[in-house]
């Protein structure tokens, strides 16, 4: 079964499938996702979550020790499958064919996986999983379509405002849907339910007097080491969360790696930005990003993203916020060759 990300509530409001797949770079469409999937398996009585992340040289004998172990702590559990790369490999993907032809009993299977290219959508491992599982496109929203998507944010909190201002919103986030839903949040508790001026948007949008996530994420294509230190501080001393710094991250550098791969390829730079979404003078930060960042540190960054993930909630040992930094600052230092 193939559902839009925007399906998926009502579906889960009907029936529990035993296997899922994110595909698509969207992070806060995977995030919300996610957290539906979760949240109606913990309903249906799945306490104890296992999370594998598909790095280099995986052991996936790991999935079949799962399935054959049993659960210390209840009969249903969720089991996720996290491929950054879209790549499982030749023994992955016999095993995640394996997987769909023996489900793992009384389990939920979410298997996480980015945008894919032509020849993976193609390949066997994948027809598999488009036969046995739902498949949940993230797809991202056009910059046409942005503003009735905040409409519909809104009407969720019981608020509205007009075209002009649903346009304005969307110009400021430049198709970002975590800017975009942390603009709708903040709507949420600085006004009451009902229609919001014109004039209360404006001043609630352009309020950018402290660092946010996405500033960090701009210092660091920029390579500015003390922005990137005092924003981090900044936003550790106000208590933010590890977790809702690596999402803008996240933004910031899965569009780097596409366009850089491309680069590797000797594809066309101009085209691989606009499919990137990447314009105007966010242009030239991302080409200077690019001149510094190789591919390698790129898939490294993601990864390492990942591994933060899940220090940040609790799955893995470690200091979150300690690693993030080391992570932002290594990125930020890197000079061109």
């Amino acid at each position: 079964m193939q559902l839009d990300s925007n399906q998926l509530n009502s579906h889960l409001t009907k029936t529990l499938a035993p296997l899922y797949v994110l595909v698509g770079d969207e992070p806060l469409a995977q995030s919300e996702c996610l957290d539906s999937i979760r949240k109606a398996a913990r309903k249906s009585g799945a306490d104890e979550r296992n999370s594998f992340i598909v790095e280099r040289n995986f052991n996936w004998q790991q999935i079949n020790q799962f399935a054959h172990a049993l659960s210390l702590f209840s009969s249903l559990r969720i089991l996720e499958i996290i491929i950054p790369s879209g790549k499982p490999g030749v023994e992955g993907g016999k095993a995640l064919i394996e997987l769909c032809a023996n489900l793992i009993p009384d389990t939920t299977i979410i298997i996480v996986l980015p945008a894919l290219e032509r020849d993976v959508k193609n390949s066997a491992w994948f027809s598999a999983l488009q036969k046995a599982a739902v498949v949940i496109d993230l797809k991202e929203i056009a910059p046409a379509q942005l503003p009735q998507w905040l409409a519909a944010r809104l009407a969720l909190q019981n608020q509205t405002t007009d075209a002009i201002s649903l346009a304005f919103i969307a110009h400021q986030v430049e198709g970002n849907l975590l800017a975009a839903h942390q603009e709708i949040q903040k709507l949420a508790l600085l006004h009451p339910a009902g229609e919001i001026s014109h004039e209360a948007i404006r001043e609630a949008v352009l309020n950018v007097s402290r660092f946010d996530a996405f500033q960090l994420g701009e210092a660091l294509m920029a390579g500015d080491t003390s922005r990137v230190t005092a924003i981090l501080q900044v936003l550790q001393d106000e208590g933010e969360n590890a977790v809702a710094v690596m999402n803008p991250l996240m933004w910031v550098l899965r569009p780097l790696l596409r366009i850089k791969q491309a680069e590797s390829h000797n594809e066309n730079i101009a085209s691989a930005m606009a499919n990137a979404r990447i314009y105007g003078d966010r242009q030239t930060l991302v080409k200077r990003a690019l001149s510094r960042l190789s591919l390698r540190q790129l898939e490294a960054a993601l990864q390492k993203l990942c591994d933060i993930d899940q220090t940040a909630k609790g799955m893995m040992q470690g200091d979150a916020w300690l690693e993030l930094s080391r992570l932002c600052f290594g990125l930020a230092k890197v000079r061109g060759r």
